[in-house]
């Protein structure tokens, strides 16, 4: 009997069985990151759906602060337009620039202490925090995600085949201006 052939078959099917799990493997990580960069995007759009809310509160109080409310506007129109939705690199960017555009609001609502005990302020005051805190844990479980589909890209015997299958490492949603939070915005309401 020739053991040769059942060698070969059985070699084959090991690879085969390799190949077959890798790619699934592959596949589940890709659809569980696009699944978390949805959950961003939801609350990115959440988010930018209460800043109309807060700027309105804001302007009845301040009405000579224009610049403040055209700046938070044109910062939530950036973090919600199509070309940051698609692109982590390009949220982070559009992040920040909506983070300095809030702290210059609430600095205006500071001076205003009729506005700090308004109900409605203090309401949308609150979802927004707890947005941000969804915004957040959504950020984390993407950048794990990502984080699991890199590591088995690059790992080996993968890297060897995993891009001619038409997958590639994916970008984290990192803060661009990492000294911008070191310290949190103190707001005295």
């Amino acid at each position: 009997m020739d053991y040769t052939w059942i060698v070969i078959i059985a070699v084959v099917a090991v690879i085969g069985i390799f190949l077959w799990s890798t790619y699934n493997g592959l596949v589940t990580l890709n659809v569980r990151v696009d699944e978390a960069w949805s959950d961003i995007t939801v609350q990115l759009k959440r988010r930018a759906d209460l800043i109309p809310n807060l700027i309105e509160t804001v302007k009845g109080y301040a009405t000579h602060e224009r610049e403040v409310f055209e700046n938070v506007t044109k910062a939530r129109a950036e973090t919600i337009s199509p070309a940051v939705m698609a692109d982590p690199a390009a949220a982070a960017v559009a992040e920040d620039g909506f983070h300095a555009a809030m702290k210059s609001l609430f600095a205006v609502a500071e001076a205003y202490p009729q506005l700090q005990a308004n109900q409605n302020f203090l309401s949308l005051q609150q979802e927004l925090t707890d947005t941000e805190d969804k915004v957040m844990a959504a950020r984390r479980f993407y950048n794990g995600g990502v984080r699991e589909l890199n590591t088995k890209i690059k790992q080996f015997p993968q890297t060897l085949f995993v891009r001619s299958l038409g997958f590639k490492e994916r970008a984290f949603f990192e803060v661009v201006d990492a000294a911008a939070i070191q310290e949190p915005p103190t707001v005295k309401f």
